[in-house]
């Protein structure tokens, strides 16, 4: 097996050691009410969090991707991300940055006008049809998320006959449309938390071995999700725990990226592997 890389800006990144992603979210209504950065001082100040702590990535959302998630314009979307790309290239011109979105007229004007190096797509290329073509033309790399309708109806759709089938289908099909497309990096993200219930959740991760067979990439995200909270009763503040625990998990099991709102807990976890690793 080849070790994976991604480009990034024109710079072949080894995945040979997995990679933090840290969030940055310039939205009002994320779930994670810590999260939520909309001054020019938040957003630098998480920034600066994020690479203190060892995060490689920032990934940068404008629209709340949570269940039952306020429907936000593009217009919108965009003037929240313009805002934070600009602050970003002027003062972290060399930042790695993810946008997560599922327009293409957005990513188009991210990659083209503000050097947005990863395309973050939680429809999978469902709700905007436009968007493989798109990613394909930027030649950039693209995390290919499963997901069943929209931010709104997602929790609508649960029902699986055979849930892992499903998704590993799903996977199939779309890496096969990218790469006839000639899209070089797809990365996987099985979509914790989206169209899924907690107990599927759970499902999900003990299965998540099985995404070795694509040989591609894989992002795991489950910081502070509800497959946590609910499950202990708590709330996303109470949730770093397991947060960590699951991400330990994932690392144990294929994941490339971890992403996460606490990168301190996540690149601890990444280097504690990785010297077990060593020492086995």
């Amino acid at each position: 097996m080849i070790d994976k890389t991604l480009n990034l800006n024109g710079k072949l990144v080894p995945l040979t050691t997995p990679l933090v992603m840290g969030i940055l979210n310039v939205t009002p209504d994320s779930f994670y009410a810590d999260s939520r950065k909309q001054t020019e001082k938040s957003i630098e100040e998480r920034i600066q969090t994020i690479y203190r702590e060892g995060g490689e990535i920032i990934d940068l959302g404008g629209y709340s991707s949570r269940p039952d998630a306020v429907e936000v314009t593009a217009k919108e979307e965009m003037q929240r991300l313009r805002f934070a790309l600009d602050i970003i290239n002027k003062h972290y011109p060399e930042a790695i940055v993810s946008v997560d979105t599922f327009r293409a007229d957005i990513v188009r004007e991210c990659v083209e006008k503000h050097g947005v190096a990863i395309i973050n797509d939680i429809s999978g290329g469902q709700i905007d049809k436009a968007m493989f073509q798109t990613v394909a033309e930027l030649n950039v790399p693209y995390i290919l998320m499963h997901m069943r309708g929209t931010p709104q109806t997602m929790q609508q759709f649960t029902t699986y006959r055979d849930m892992m089938e499903e998704i590993m289908l799903y996977f199939s099909e779309k890496v096969n449309q990218l790469r006839l497309l000639g899209v070089n990096d797809i990365i996987l993200d099985p979509g914790f938390g989206f169209s899924k219930t907690t107990e599927q959740n759970y499902e999900l991760m003990a299965h998540l071995d099985e995404f070795a067979s694509f040989d591609l990439p894989l992002l795991v995200g489950i910081s502070r999700k509800s497959m946590i909270y609910r499950f202990f009763g708590g709330t996303p503040a109470e949730s770093l725990n397991g947060t960590s625990i699951l991400n330990t998990y994932a690392l144990l099991h294929g994941a490339n990226i971890l992403r996460v709102h606490d990168v301190k807990e996540a690149v601890e976890a990444v280097k504690i592997i990785g010297k077990l690793k060593i020492e086995s």
